[in-house]
């Protein structure tokens, strides 16, 4: 595969979870003006059992699939591509169809013990054919990324949003007359909708892709045991001697320990529901109460916190193949001036979107929620935003420096004091919800100290504090200004104030960020897509 094929690809895979992200939006602010707080709040407390039974099913066997099917593919090897390919369909559906029966038996115990509201049964119903579904998907993936094709991929993620979308409202809105719990439980419906279109895409491309005859790549020619043409197509690639050992085996020998790494974070996810949901009803908190506050928390304020996040995520896509590539020369000034980079616009880009959120987080949630008694949270999480935007090129940077076992760590510990702090905050009658969120942002704040102390450990990397008080000079002017102009109420409706407000507010912080000298030619020349504009 050359430079400029890995490129595109990653590209299209880029662009495709950009549009995704920004779509998947959309039920977040749809969703709870049909089932209200309460109903997002059973529709989310089924996600982390999900995520964990997903991580068990396809936390390394993907990346397997597609690693070695690469490989086979370059010694033209089509008979050990559909051995790898049939290896891991087969392990994959068989750990689906086991984890799916333990779950669907085991589902009204969870229900009844672990979870603290038993409506929830529905959704844990309705979401069951999820683990199959995407256990399937996920190898198709992995097999057509191990060709180079990335469009399958980014086509079946498209699609399965969209869809997704679209059922999920309706599905939620037909069953809500049931009940509370069956309008969380239709939402769920509609995700199963939406993996399904996307699996069907992968399966048509599949059956396309083994319609279209295989490339073998020429082999170099032995002069000395030279063959005539026909003689040549008779005689079979040798095997690597890699391939030797049994596929299987070697397919569980990677994927264990990449699915161990993996479970952490999905563990600290599932644990956080439950210890979250438990300790509010130790606070005195009804239970309708408690999980009405779990999905404010998860489904409607975290999601606008990480929605800069689509960018920041571009530039630690960006940065892992520069920095890899500097760090396999000893170039330690290229890896000094491309973190700078990366940092600077990370800070640059996420600060702005702190500000609105902090000042006016009131109008927000009126405009995409309705509602306005969920502000205060926002309020109290926007000002970590900061640090979750400059995580994301921190650990990129581990990842390419071949120090991923640091950046779990400190995920590990991050996890650790979060699910301390949150039995211990969260089931103070003073805090309740908002002890679960002091126990989260300190998780961010602890992470993203614990990485920048690692690469600046490894690398010897100093951020340049003068930016930080430049940029914070910024956002106070961009704030005044947007406060200005919101408190004018010029406008008729509150959705066109506060669009107003945000653009005045981002005019005036562009150019505070180029009078200040904070933004060049070279830092725009790094974001993807738009940067090739700016390059020299």
């Amino acid at each position: 595969m050359t430079k400029q094929t890995f490129i595109k690809g990653a590209l299209i895979l880029l662009a495709a979870g950009i549009v995704n992200r920004i779509l998947a939006f959309v039920p977040r602010i749809a969703l709870p003006r049909i089932i209200g707080a309460e109903g997002v709040g059973i529709y989310q407390l089924g996600y982390p059992f999900l995520i964990v039974l997903l991580t068990l099913i396809t936390g390394g066997i993907p990346l397997a699939v597609a690693k070695w099917i690469a490989e086979a593919e370059t010694q033209g090897d089509g008979r050990r591509v559909k051995q790898i390919f049939r290896a891991a369909m087969t392990l994959t559906m068989m750990l689906s169809l086991v984890l799916t029966v333990l779950f669907v038996w085991l589902t009204p115990w969870i229900t009844a013990n672990l979870m603290t509201d038993a409506r929830v049964f529905q959704t844990f119903r309705m979401m069951s054919p999820l683990l199959l579904i995407i256990g399937i998907s996920s190898v198709y993936r992995g097999y057509f990324q191990g060709k180079q094709n990335m469009i399958p991929t980014a086509l079946s993620q498209t699609l399965e949003t969209i869809i997704r979308i679209i059922f999920a409202l309706l599905f939620a809105q037909w069953l809500l007359p049931l009940g509370l719990a069956w309008g969380a439980a239709g939402a769920m419906l509609g995700v199963v909708v939406g993996e399904i279109a996307g699996f069907a895409v992968l399966l048509l491309q599949y059956a396309h892709d083994r319609r279209r005859p295989a490339i073998v790549p020429a082999a170099p020619v032995d002069k000395e045991h030279s063959t005539s043409p026909s003689t040549a197509k008779s005689i079979p690639a040798r095997p690597d001697s890699r391939w030797r050992a049994p596929v299987m085996r070697r397919l569980i020998s990677l994927s264990v320990p990449v699915t161990g790494s993996r479970m952490i974070g999905s563990l600290s996810y599932l644990l956080e529901s439950i210890f979250t949901a438990r300790a509010l009803l130790v606070a005195g908190i009804a239970t309708g109460a408690a999980t009405a506050q779990y999905g404010a928390l998860q489904g409607m304020i975290i999601p606008i916190l990480l929605l800069p996040t689509a960018l920041t995520y571009s530039l630690a896509v960006s940065l892992v193949p520069s920095l890899s590539e500097a760090a396999a020369k000893g170039d330690k000034a290229t890896i000094h001036k491309r973190l700078a980079q990366s940092m600077r616009l990370a800070l640059v880009t996420g600060a702005p979107f702190v500000v609105v959120m902090l000042l006016l987080a009131d109008p927000i949630c009126r405009v995409l929620y309705n509602h306005a008694e969920i502000a205060p949270m926002l309020k109290w999480m926007a000002p970590v935003g900061l640090f979750i935007y400059l995580q994301a090129p921190l650990q990129a940077a581990l990842q390419a420096l071949d120090k991923p076992s640091t950046a779990l760590m400190n995920t590990f510990i991050g996890a650790v004091v979060k699910l301390v702090l949150i039995i211990q905050l969260a089931s103070m009658p003073s805090l309740g919800i908002y002890g679960a969120l002091i126990a989260i942002n300190a998780n961010i704040v602890l992470v993203t100290a614990l990485h920048w102390i690692s690469v600046a450990r490894f690398v010897g990397f100093r951020m340049q504090w003068l930016d930080f008080l430049k940029v914070g000079a910024a956002m106070v002017v961009m704030g005044a200004a947007s406060l200005w102009v919101m408190n004018l109420q010029a406008l008729p409706a509150l959705w066109q104030n506060l669009l107003t407000a945000c653009f005045a507010g981002a005019v005036v912080y562009l150019i505070l960020m180029v009078a200040l000298r904070i933004i060049d030619r070279y830092d725009a020349a790094r974001i993807p897509f738009v940067g090739r504009w700016f390059r020299p």
